[in-house]
């Protein structure tokens, strides 16, 4: 069983800082609809880019899924060729590196605008399922808070989509 001490980790910036964080972050894929597809639990030094390959993975067992939809944070050549070789159309949103600036094509812009649709959940879990306010210790506790509140979500979602 893990510990209360692997919720803390720590990172060293460039100017030899070193920043702590403590805590745990949800990641999860949603539908067009706003239905969570799949969820993985992290600590909250992760990066979401470092989750994007797994999450895809677990969905793509789940449901068929066409379009991989994300921001520029995902923006690397590593994700867009798993999507690919998934089957999907990756439309993610360029990083802007070295000051130069990629556009989306016409075709991925309209897509990526639906891509809020992950905001509102999240939105929902912090505010009306108690993922920004976790009283609980240790990783398994905290799952189990969060997946209620996933499992909360999904139905509320499905509901909604079919009435």
């Amino acid at each position: 069983m893990q510990n209360e001490e692997e919720a803390r980790s720590q990172e060293q910036s460039r100017k030899s800082r070193t920043a702590s964080e403590i805590g745990y972050k949800l990641h999860f894929d949603v539908s067009d609809g706003g239905i969570p597809l799949s969820a993985i639990l992290t600590l909250a030094s992760v990066h979401d880019s470092q989750v994007a390959i797994p999450l895809m993975q677990m969905t793509a067992e789940r449901v068929k899924v066409l379009y991989d939809l994300a921001d520029a944070a995902y923006d690397a050549p590593e994700i867009k060729m798993v999507s690919e070789m998934l089957g999907h159309v990756p439309s993610i949103n360029p990083n802007k590196r070295c000051g130069v600036e990629k556009e989306l094509e016409p075709a991925s812009q309209v897509r990526y605008h639906v891509c809020s649709g992950i905001e509102r959940a999240n939105s929902e879990m912090k505010d009306n399922y108690g993922a920004n306010h976790v009283r609980v210790k240790g990783h398994l506790k905290v799952l189990c808070h969060l997946m209620f509140g996933v499992l909360v979500l999904t139905v509320k979602q499905i509901f909604n989509y079919f009435a």
